[in-house]
This record gives C-alpha cells, structure tokens and sequence, in this order.
C-alpha cells in the first residue's frame, strides 16, 4: 500500500470514528440535585422511611439514605 493510501486509510478511519460518537441519539441532561439533610428524621436510616419523612414532614419529594444519614432530595 503507498504511503498516501495508508494516510488516507488512517484519516477515513479516524473521521468515522468521531461521527460514530456523534450519532449516538439526542444527549440527555440531567437536572441538578439538591440535597440537605434531614432535620426532622430520628432513628435508623431505610430509604422507605427516609422518604416519607421527608415528603410529610419537610416538602421535600422524596429522600434517600446515605451512609447512616437521611437527606432529602429535590431535583432542579
């Protein structure tokens, strides 16, 4: 193969490569995540409860254990 061949090759490969990364379908973008911890929670943290403290008792919509600490969760 002549070395321009080989170049062409290369720079084919190369540009079908980034045009494969292209059409991957619509990006998705995620909300941010606010996040604060619980003030209202007391006791072992399970995600079920977690929750429901804070949709009750805090406005927020939902909560989530992490660690041993419940935080609620709003998303923006």
């Amino acid at each position: 193969m002549k070395p321009s061949m080989k170049l062409f090759a290369t720079l084919l490969l190369v540009v079908m490569c980034l045009m494969a990364n292209e059409m991957g379908g619509p990006m998705v973008v995620e909300g941010r995540t606010c996040r604060s911890k619980s003030q209202k929670f007391i006791g072992s943290c399970i995600d079920a409860d977690c929750g429901s403290v804070c949709q009750l008792s805090e406005g927020f919509p939902t909560g989530k254990c992490i660690g041993l600490r419940c935080f609620c969760l709003r998303e923006y």
